[in-house]
């Protein structure tokens, strides 16, 4: 009969944990780190807590996006919502949103929504027709020659207005001008520019002329993929260009008059397109996946675009950009990084080998939300906090869209439900609790130094003997405490489960098994919180200690 070893007194070791940490997802993490989780928050740290329930806003059906301004408003199916009630239609897809002034705008379908007079309407507009007439008219009330078109019967102030920057096409007769001159005023069918501006027959030019064919007379917008608004103008980017507006005009992109009021288009030099761009610290800031591009001046004559060759915005993650805790946050191709304007910096150690994509990101100023996928497809909330330092990993949300209303962090996920997250303040009237939600915190390795003596991990087989917790489970919640040993898969129940009672520890009994490491797994369901852990073990003999289970 093999008889027990009895441990001497300098085997028996004791381990306390009284601060729980956020996510470290590496093989050699910490005491207080943990390699897993689910539903966790930094709330209340060093406690391990519970997230704060959510509160479900509505469900769409067919969701396109999610925006606030002076209201929420968001796209379900083909139409737009602001404000609870419908203003307009839009092609159903996902959207891309902006605001600038009493304006929404929403891309890619180049509409928008003024706020104020509640006209919803496009940026774009164009007229067609078979029959332009090029003459003289005047300008300010004073004669001007070769400045006019004229379309009898058209009311040109149903398509434009002054101010616009229009594109002519189809002149055959005079393909000088097919042009985009800017509109100085319009008076019924008529519409007067500067002064020789077109070319019209005769030996001085100044003779009327009508063009036939297919014409048109167009107010148009760039393509474009990212949009953001600083100092009053909305700017953006297509492939390889950055636009500005005209001040204070989201209508108008290509008004060039030399004027500090006019809009703005450059083209970048280096390789790739681009893959985000956002207003930061009083600049557009414009992303590739290997350059981050800041454009400085106050007007475009002495707007001047800087370049620097560093970590950008992932391809496809260009919604991850987010402000928290007066940082910029972003996903790259390298993980997330943050940026104060300088070169930026990593915050991915947490996540060890894990790779993300596809993020979509938002903030309550002092947190950053962000919704991505991992290697496996798998779609995952993440939360870093800003003041403390650490990841938490909420659920599996695949979130859309990310907006702050009233102060409060709202999203939209994949499957239509607008949520608000976080510390809630005043939840809108009509909104519901989240059910209960599962969750858990799996810790890292732990192997234990082998006896007093030791500093580090000594490759000596140790057995767990006891385990107490601290812990705090509401009413209707229930949690428990298991055990892995040698990475064997198999999780075993220590103790009994937990259920409501006051703040209070609990001794947890423990078949003792020698084991070169060992896991533990604080699992439940419902509102917990654990405030401390501590473990007693006692050390093998290094002879005996052998590869494998004993």
């Amino acid at each position: 009969m093999k008889l027990p070893e009895v441990p001497y007194a300098d085997g028996i070791g004791k381990r306390g944990q009284l601060q729980f940490y956020g996510l470290d997802h590496n093989l050699g993490a910490g005491d207080g780190g943990l390699w897993d989780m689910q539903n966790l928050t930094s709330d209340y740290y060093p406690v391990l807590s519970t997230r704060a329930k959510r509160k479900i806003y509505k469900n769409l059906v067919n969701p396109g996006g999610l925006f606030a301004w002076d209201a929420l408003a968001w796209v379900e199916g083909t139409a737009f919502y602001y404000g609870g009630v419908k203003k307009g239609d839009v092609t159903a897809g996902e959207k891309r949103f902006a605001a600038i002034g009493a304006y929404i705008i929403i891309l890619p379908d180049k509409k928008c929504y003024n706020t104020v007079s509640g006209e919803f309407g496009s940026l774009e507009s164009t007229w067609s027709g078979n029959s332009l007439t090029f003459t003289n008219g005047k300008l300010y009330e004073e004669a001007a020659e070769a400045n006019t078109i004229q379309c009898s019967g058209v009311a040109w102030s149903d398509y434009f207005k002054a101010g616009d920057a229009v594109t002519i096409a189809g002149c055959t007769k005079h393909t000088e001008n097919n042009k985009t001159p800017v509109i100085r005023e319009i008076d019924g069918d008529k519409m007067y520019f500067y002064e020789n501006v077109f070319k019209l027959d005769g030996d001085n030019g100044t003779t009327e002329y009508t063009e036939t064919g297919n014409l048109t007379v167009r107010r148009t917008v760039p393509d474009l993929e990212y949009l953001c608004e600083n100092e009053n103008r909305l700017w953006g980017c297509d492939g390889r260009t950055i636009y500005a507006s005209k001040l204070g005009d989201p209508f108008n992109w290509n008004v060039f008059e030399g004027l500090e009021t006019d809009s703005y288009a450059v083209d970048t030099g280096s390789a790739g397109d681009f893959t985000g761009c956002v207003s930061f610290l009083g600049y557009p800031v414009f992303f590739k996946e290997d350059h981050i591009y800041k454009v400085y001046g106050s007007i475009p004559s002495n707007f001047e675009v800087m370049g620097s060759a560093t970590l950008g915005v992932a391809k496809g993650s260009g919604g991850s950009l987010a402000i928290a805790g007066e940082r910029l946050l972003y996903l790259s191709n390298s993980g997330v990084m943050i940026y104060s304007g300088g070169i930026p910096q990593s915050l991915h150690d947490a996540f060890g080998m894990t790779r993300l994509r596809g993020g979509r990101a938002g903030s309550d100023g002092l947190k950053y939300y962000l919704s991505a996928q991992d290697e496996s497809g798998e779609w995952k909330l993440y939360v870093y906090d800003t003041r403390k330092g650490m990841w938490h990993i909420e659920d599996k949300t695949h979130a859309t869209h990310f907006c702050r209303h009233q102060g409060n962090t709202y999203f939209l996920t994949a499957e239509g439900e607008i949520a608000l997250t976080g510390n809630i303040l005043d939840a809108p009237e009509g909104c519901t609790d989240e059910d209960d939600f599962t969750w858990f915190a799996e810790t890292g390795d732990f192997t234990e130094k082998g006896s007093s003596q030791s500093t580090s991990y000594d490759g000596v087989k140790k057995s767990i003997a006891k385990l107490w917790v601290r812990i705090e489970v509401a009413a209707g919640a229930e949690a428990k405490v298991l055990m892995q040993f040698d990475s064997d898969g198999k999780w075993v129940q220590a103790g009994q489960t937990l259920k409501p009672e006051r703040k209070r520890s609990y001794y947890l009994p423990i078949v003792p098994r020698r084991a070169d490491h060992y896991r533990i797994r604080i699992e439940g369901k419902g509102e917990c919180r654990v405030y401390s852990m501590n473990r007693e073990y006692y050390a093998g003999s290094e002879l005996k200690s052998t590869r494998g289970p004993q």
